[in-house]
């Protein structure tokens, strides 16, 4: 599928309200409704879009408290790579994980209940991941922008 203006305009919009209906997206970018549900479905099918969901505003509804954590594996192996990215999509304290340049490998956003509840997620949960040289953690003091 081309990435012409259309289709930006269609990530756009949909990056800013994904339950916009189908009629409210097509007028937004300019286009008939079928011709805009073609190129959603399309993006849909091709994994650009790929999926839908809600932000919840952990703090609200659980008192959750984001970290933040850089993690320094002792090597950089294909495989040393393969077994940590095996583990941390395993543990369910783990919202996201990226593959990092720079100083750590991997930079991890954790939520926790509070400081007692991350000691526990890091010793119990991040320190035994395989690999593992260093943890660097940062408690975030507040959401500035979330989309």
């Amino acid at each position: 599928m081309p990435f012409d203006r259309l289709t930006e305009a269609i990530l756009r919009n949909l990056r800013h309200d994904g339950r916009m209906s189908n009629a409210d997206l097509a007028q937004r970018v300019g286009l008939s409704p079928s011709a805009c549900l073609r190129r959603v479905r399309m993006l849909e099918k091709e994994g650009v879009i790929r999926g839908y969901r809600a932000l919840v505003d952990e703090r609200s509804v659980h008192g959750m408290t984001t970290v933040i954590v850089q993690i320094t594996l002792e090597r950089q192996t294909e495989e040393c790579l393969r077994r940590f990215e095996a583990r941390v999509r395993e543990c369910p304290d783990v919202r996201e994980c990226y593959l990092m340049t720079g100083d750590a490998d991997y930079l991890v956003r954790v939520e926790a209940r509070d400081a007692a509840d991350y000691e526990r997620i890091h010793k119990e949960e991040l320190s035994r991941m395989p690999g593992v040289a260093r943890i660097q953690s940062n408690f975030a003091i507040r959401t500035v922008v979330q989309r």
